[in-house]
């Protein structure tokens, strides 16, 4: 007998708009998710995540709430840095939510115009990772990581003091009482189970937050074995438009063909990431992405809905989108 979730599938192809909305919701109560943090849960399953980006308050929130993207990049790097218009944004997320596979809201990863140039630049500057943490987010992604000790204090300013996981390598956490109940609305649990769950995976086994960084300039390229070993990382790439303008290319390429330096940035950034445990986050193409992945691609950048179905079908998803 061919088994429910099949018939249902069949069934929605030949229901008007209200019915099929009906029948979707059905399918979606098939999956349970296990984790607050969809991306977190399809990684630790072996399953590579894909991304679209965002910016804007509210009804953009509504707009994404049942996107086909695994996770929302939201970019303040380059534009304007808003913190009430994050807050609304995640709002809207959870009240157009939730997402086909049952999460409460899509992972969302924020972009600050932080830079990661040396230490004393994050250390002044993690101001803005609590305040993008405290709207509810689920990570962060650091610019122009060039130098480990700034890493550190990325790490760092991310976690609450409470937990402890590579306190040998990196300082005690900044975060601080109060921050956690917006949040922990957004993620729809209680604020001391919050202050739990709201640290840095996988240091953390049962953390929900996932850091990146951006190896993406000649300088970052320089250290990157350090920077990737740095604790309480779960992503990096080699940012190929801003590694291509650094070594003077104008065209800000990030599919192939990319300059010859850019692409071996690619492959020292990928084997440091296999080598510390790390994702490795590349643009991904329908024609290309079979062989992304199995070059080490975890993460598809590209913002193609298209890249994401056939990685999805090459790697058999089981989890809904």
């Amino acid at each position: 007998m061919l088994p429910k979730l099949y018939w249902l599938a069949c069934f929605c192809l030949l229901l008007p708009t209200s019915q099929q909305v009906a029948a979707e919701e059905d399918l979606t109560r098939e999956y349970q998710p296990l984790r607050i943090n969809k991306c977190i849960e399809l990684l630790e399953s072996g399953q590579p995540i894909y991304y679209d980006d965002c910016y804007g308050g509210y009804d953009e929130g509504l707009k994404h709430a049942r996107t086909w993207a695994d996770y929302l990049v939201f970019n303040m790097e380059h534009q304007p840095l808003d913190f009430g218009l994050l807050r609304e944004f995640m709002q809207g997320l959870v009240d157009g939510g939730p997402t086909a596979s049952g999460h409460r809201t899509p992972t969302v990863i924020v972009v600050l115009p932080l830079l990661g140039l040396d230490e004393k630049s994050v250390k002044s500057g993690g101001w803005m990772v609590q305040q993008a943490l405290a709207q509810g987010v689920h990570g962060v992604h650091l610019a122009r990581a060039r130098d480990p000790e700034a890493v550190k204090r990325f790490v760092q300013a991310a976690r609450y003091p409470i937990h402890k996981q590579g306190s040998e390598s990196v300082p005690e956490g900044l975060r601080g009482f109060g921050s956690h109940k917006f949040a922990a609305s957004i993620w729809g649990i209680e604020e001391r189970e919050y202050l739990q769950r709201a640290d840095v995976w996988p240091l953390n086994s049962q953390g929900e937050i996932m850091l990146g960084v951006k190896i993406e300039d000649r300088q970052a390229l320089a250290h990157t074995e350090e920077s990737l070993a740095v604790p309480g990382l779960a992503f990096a790439e080699h940012g190929p438009r801003d590694m291509g303008l650094s070594y003077g290319y104008l065209e800000g390429r990030a599919d192939p063909p990319v300059p010859a330096e850019v692409d071996a940035a690619g492959s020292r950034v990928l084997a440091a990431c296999k080598a510390n445990g790390l994702f490795f986050l590349d643009n991904v193409l329908p024609e290309n992405v079979a062989a992304q992945i199995d070059k080490g691609v975890m993460i598809g950048a590209g913002r193609k809905e298209a890249s994401a179905e056939a990685g999805r079908k090459y790697t058999n998803r089981k989890m809904p989108w």
